[in-house]
């Protein structure tokens, strides 16, 4: 049996498995020291604890060392100011080495024994003299990953067109596939525009009703067919997969709308 909580990176949430051991209880939202092996950071508790079956047992991304105490906050503070000036340093490094790379944003763990940079690039990129320009400045572990473009969004933060936060910015732990079928599925303009998010990729919420969508569309008929009403044959024009309502014209152009109800109803 192996006990694991469900947790995120705090300020970036990033979902990972922390592994707790010894019978220690952690309730949701509680802020713990975590090890993965990224290095030790901050993560915030997002599910309680988890008893995982042996035939279940997948090996957890990190282990949980203690609750936060005053003194890893101030010293997460202090890196956080820390990691904002190596970014600026590292920019100019970039700058300096002619590297096709863009950086995000930085990170050092808790205990500054790692310093991580974030950056985007088109194509892969030979990192290897920036790396040590960097370890021979800031005197410790130094670590570029690579993100996508969702990813970047994550890091960065934003509002959305809802007028909300980015979802992957606030609670989104993993990034589910999203396909222009699901846009397609809610009648939804398909100007690249207004499916995208701040990534430049379909928005994520695209996905998070397309089941109903899914399930509403097999029920009800398709713009073009005939069918059956209490108003004789008519064509249906439109539909609202929401309401599940059918908006038809009959063969003199009057127009009718019905409820999938009332035609369910007529067929009995």
């Amino acid at each position: 049996m192996l006990t694991v909580v469900k947790a995120t990176l705090l300020k970036y949430n990033e979902i990972v498995f922390i592994e707790v051991k010894n019978g220690e209880q952690l309730k949701y939202d509680d802020i713990i020291v975590a090890e993965t092996r990224h290095g030790k950071f901050l993560h915030k508790v997002l599910q309680e604890n988890i008893n995982v079956t042996e035939e279940n047992i997948v090996e957890p991304d990190g282990r949980f060392i203690r609750l936060a105490t005053d003194e890893d906050f101030e010293n997460d503070a202090l890196n956080d100011r820390d990691a904002e000036a190596a970014l600026q340093f590292c920019r100019d490094a970039v700058k300096d080495e002619k590297l096709g790379m863009h950086l995000i944003t930085s990170k050092y763990s808790l205990d500054k024994e790692k310093l991580i940079f974030f950056f985007t690039a088109d194509e892969r990129v030979d990192f290897r003299s920036l790396v040590r320009i960097l370890a021979q400045e800031f005197k410790t572990r130094i670590e570029l990953r690579q993100v996508g473009l969702r990813e970047k969004a994550r890091y960065l933060g934003g509002v959305g067109p809802c007028g909300y936060s980015h979802c992957c910015s606030t609670y989104l732990g993993s990034f589910e596939p999203v396909s222009i079928q699901m846009a397609k599925n809610q009648d939804l303009s398909l100007t690249p525009v207004k499916i995208s998010g701040a990534c430049g990729r379909l928005m994520c919420c695209l996905s998070y009703e397309n089941d109903h969508y899914e399930s509403a569309r097999k029920r009800l008929p398709d713009v073009g067919e005939f069918i059956y009403t209490p108003k004789g044959k008519v064509e249906v024009i439109g539909l609202n997969i929401l309401e599940l309502q059918i908006r038809t014209k009959n063969k003199d152009n009057y127009i009718y709308e019905f409820s999938l109800d009332e035609l369910e109803a007529n067929e009995v």
